[in-house]
């Protein structure tokens, strides 16, 4: 029994206090992105950026702890966690490539995916330990979502709609009725 416990519990190059404290500052911080894209109403929220952030964490300590693991360790094998952070990095690019999208001639979820790609990141400073910098990638992440968000949003409300070109007696911003646009004629009255 006490080598399942040990097997369970075994000795760690960060102590247990300090990965649980970094796994929930990866929770807090990549909620407050998330909670910002969920109150845009995006497709990835609260939950996925949480989700994201969380596993860049735990890649993160991993990575740590592997290099110190015994039979890991002597010279024989070399073991690079840098590795880990190519490998979040292109999985979450890979994840945020998901949330973009080419709908009507506009591409959307460009912010959504570098949402989540800053949320893999902000994983990866605390799962290394990096609360500082966590803290200030996070603080200028909200900032832009937010203050450059409204900026954008004041700016397109007090742009000027284009005027109407008009081509041989045809308004060229006008919709064609459905029975037009789906190539059918009208029934004579």
């Amino acid at each position: 029994m006490d080598q399942i416990f040990a097997d369970m519990f075994p000795t760690t190059q960060i102590p247990y206090p300090v990965i649980v404290a970094r796994f929930c500052g990866a929770i807090f911080f990549g909620g407050l992105i998330g909670f910002e894209r969920e109150a845009q109403d995006k497709a990835a929220g609260l939950r996925t950026h949480i989700l994201i952030s969380l596993a860049s964490a735990v890649f993160a300590i991993i990575s740590i702890e592997s290099v110190h693991m015994p039979g890991l360790s002597d010279e024989q094998v070399q073991i690079d966690p840098l590795r880990v952070v190519e490998a979040v990095t292109a999985g979450v690019a890979f994840l945020a490539a998901g949330t973009i999208v080419l709908s009507k001639g506009e591409v959307r979820g460009l912010t959504t995916g570098a949402g989540m790609w800053l949320a893999g990141a902000i994983g990866l400073a605390l799962g290394f330990g990096h609360w500082l910098i966590a803290a200030f990638a996070l603080t200028a992440g909200l900032t832009v979502l937010y203050a450059v968000g409204r900026l954008q949003s004041l700016y397109k409300s007090r742009r000027p709609l284009p005027e109407p070109r008009i081509v041989e007696g045809k308004d060229q911003n006008s919709k064609p009725s459905p029975e037009k646009a789906r190539g059918l004629k009208k029934p004579k009255p």
